[in-house]
């Protein structure tokens, strides 16, 4: 496991649903981001204005018709390669970074599949953050309807409420109330317009180069879930499920859980690699997310581990302790997958691998 290199090209991607206002966003962001790449479908919902475009310097990739959950597969990649390869070979401006805008009707999930798992791909670019925009007049309805729309906010890293102005004080109140039990660490900012510091959007990731160090507290935000085992002695007793949301049908929302574990002691690696191993081979569609710090035993500097539903990102070994916290902190985003299922699929597999072997058996190898 190696430090990841500060110089690879961050990506944010750029979700919500349909009519959020991610193109009045993103149009907004390109005025102080100049030297960005743009991917985008496009289908559904008005472009960005080519003139301003032409203005940023910034290079534009339309991926072709449909769908971006459908097409993802077959033409992120070879966008991004193409993007990258024009920028090494000097026909397209130096670009700093990318933003994805996907369709609202868009799963995130095979979007961050693509940047986690293509080997290409990530060798060359990081993962900077999910932002997710969401409708404050209609976006109430649309998480009751709509799984989609669920799990955009779910798996952000900022979530930006549009439309605020036409929105009552008692609905927006309802929204917010909601947009924090379903992802409890995002912060959430008010957006009229379009218009926000890029700051507080960008470098959202782990590995901001902007710090000294990587601001994982900022990027875990572990504190803000629910602990599962707040000890470190695995079993300890799970959170109670999330409130039936007023004016809500509730049971949508609890499909949906956010919550942490965290480990006093050293954990030994073979063992949490085999329950996560497992976990992503048979629940992958009930792993939207999973992001964690971890004291591996035998190792001086921490390990940061995240993934999507079936990907698991390569293991980073960061320089040192970004502080004086050094416990194994786990953060999962789920749908339909319970607390104790999690818990003790740890519990058991890391227990196996550090406890001796039975009298007369054999120990590994």
């Amino acid at each position: 496991m190696s430090f990841p290199t500060p110089d690879l090209l961050p990506v944010t991607l750029l979700t919500g649903f349909l009519g959020s206002g991610k193109t009045t966003l993103l149009n907004h962001l390109l005025r102080h981001q100049p030297l960005t790449a743009v991917v985008m479908n496009e289908f559904g919902e008005i472009g960005l204005d080519h003139q301003l475009l032409e203005e940023s310097r910034g290079p534009l990739a339309l991926l072709s018709g449909g769908c971006v959950c459908c097409q993802i597969q077959g033409t992120l990649a070879p966008t991004l390669k193409n993007l990258y390869m024009a920028r090494s070979g000097g026909t397209l401006p130096p670009y700093r970074r990318i933003l994805i805008e996907t369709t609202g009707i868009a799963d995130p999930a095979p979007i961050l599949d693509t940047l986690l798992n293509e080997r290409w791909i990530a060798a060359r670019h990081r993962m900077d953050g999910v932002v997710t925009t969401v409708d404050a007049v209609l976006g109430s309805e649309q998480l009751d309807t709509y799984p989609e729309a669920r799990r955009q906010v779910a798996v952000a890293d900022r979530l930006l409420l549009t439309k605020t102005d036409l929105a009552s004080p008692e609905a927006l109140a309802g929204l917010e109330t909601r947009l924090a039990d379903l992802n409890p660490a995002a912060p959430r900012h008010r957006v009229l317009n379009g218009e926000i510091d890029p700051a507080l959007i960008l470098n959202a990731g782990l590995f901001n180069p902007g710090d000294k160090h990587p601001d994982v507290e900022k990027w875990l935000a572990h504190q803000r879930y629910k602990p599962v085992a707040r000890t470190g002695v695995l079993g300890g007793k799970a959170s109670p499920a999330p409130a039936t949301i007023p004016g809500t049908s509730g049971h949508l929302d609890e499909r949906i859980r956010a919550f942490s574990l965290s480990f006093d002691a050293p954990l030994d690696w073979a063992g949490l690699h085999a329950a996560l191993e497992m976990l992503i081979a048979f629940r992958p569609k009930n792993l939207l997310r999973m992001k964690a710090i971890v004291d591996v035993a035998g190792k001086p500097n921490p390990v940061v581990l995240h993934g999507v539903q079936h990907v698991l990102y390569p293991p980073a070994e960061l320089a040192e302790w970004p502080d004086e916290d050094h416990r194994s902190r786990f953060v999962f985003i789920t749908a339909d997958l319970e607390e104790d299922f999690v818990r003790k699929l740890l519990e058991d597999f890391t227990q196996a691998a550090t406890s001796p072997p039975p009298a007369g058996g054999r120990g590994p190898g």
